[in-house]
C-alpha cells in the first residue's frame, strides 16, 4: 500500500473520528480514537513513537515523538488548537525528515469542519 492510498483511509478515519467527537477535546482524545479507527481499517498503527536526532553519526533521544506513524511510512501529528501555525508545519516536515517517511497530514481537530483543519505534508518527491 502507497502513502497515497494510506493518505485517503487515514482521512476517512479521521473524519469518522471528528464527527464522532466534534471538536474541542484533548488532542491526546483524538490520537487515541484515531488510532483505534486506523487499526479498525487493517492498518498498522505506532502511537508516540519515539524519534532519535542523528548528530554527527550518533542518534540521540531528544524527546520526540511522532504521535501516529501508519504502515510505518505516514506520519499523522493531531493538534487541537484555535489556528495552525507555520512552527506546526515546520514541526511535521522535520518529523518527515528525521524519518524518512515522505508524507504526513497535520490535522487540527479544533475545527467545525475536519477538512478545514488537515495539511498535506509532503518531504521531497512522493514519486520515488
Amino acid at each position: 500500500m502507497n502513502e497515497n492510498d494510506i493518505s485517503r483511509i487515514v482521512l476517512n478515519c479521521a473524519i469518522k473520528v471528528h464527527s464522532e467527537l466534534g471538536p474541542g477535546l484533548l488532542e491526546s482524545t483524538y490520537e487515541t480514537c484515531l488510532k483505534y479507527e486506523l487499526k479498525q481499517a487493517g492498518l498498522r498503527v505506532e502511537q508516540q513513537k519515539a524519534l532519535p536526532v542523528i548528530y554527527h553519526d550518533v542518534k540521540l533521544d531528544c524527546g520526540y515523538r511522532i504521535d501516529l506513524i501508519v504502515e510505518n511510512k505516514f506520519i499523522i501529528e493531531i493538534k487541537s488548537v484555535a489556528f495552525l501555525n507555520d512552527v506546526h508545519l515546520a514541526q511535521v516536515l522535520t518529523y518527515l525528515k528525521l524519518s524518512g517517511c515522505k508524507l504526513g497530514f497535520l490535522m487540527n481537530f479544533n475545527v467545525a469542519k475536519l477538512k478545514d483543519g488537515v495539511k498535506r505534508v509532503i518531504n521531497g518527491n512522493l514519486n520515488d
